[in-house]
């Protein structure tokens, strides 16, 4: 059965430590889809963040590249399968130099919390309570 994907390009400073970054939050780097231009991040099965420098970002857009350190482009939310899995992601990612980002958002059956990436790219992080998914 087909799964649609979704691939996040995401414009980055410093490829080598965007790479790094995201391996220390647990990912992986595709080598056959990266290169000194690109790195393949894979998230999951069906997700994937594709993270460009800026010179081969600019290639695939005639826009502006948005300073996400100063300006709000995208909000990337991840699901996690609890909320110690929300709270274990976003400490790594604090620990390999990114910043805590937004409140915690503590709902009863919803639990996020966000950290900015190296280059200020948002990510969400939340667990839902699957009951309360079903309704």
């Amino acid at each position: 059965m087909y799964q649609q994907m979704i691939f996040v390009n995401l414009p980055v400073n410093d490829l080598d430590a965007s790479k790094k970054f995201f391996t220390e939050l647990g990912y992986t780097i595709n080598p056959q889809f990266s290169d000194e231009k690109a790195a393949s991040v894979v998230i999951s099965d069906t997700i994937v963040a594709m993270l460009l420098t800026k010179p081969f970002y600019s290639t695939f857009t005639k826009k502006e590249i948005a300073d996400a350190t100063t300006t709000s482009e995208v909000l990337i939310c991840l699901s996690a399968e609890s909320r110690e899995k929300v709270d274990e992601l976003v400490e790594k990612a604090i620990a390999a130099g990114g910043t805590a980002s937004g409140t915690t958002q503590d709902h009863g059956f919803m639990y996020g919390r966000g950290f900015d990436d190296l280059d200020g790219h948002s990510w969400e992080v939340v667990w839902m309570d699957p009951a309360a998914v079903q309704g």
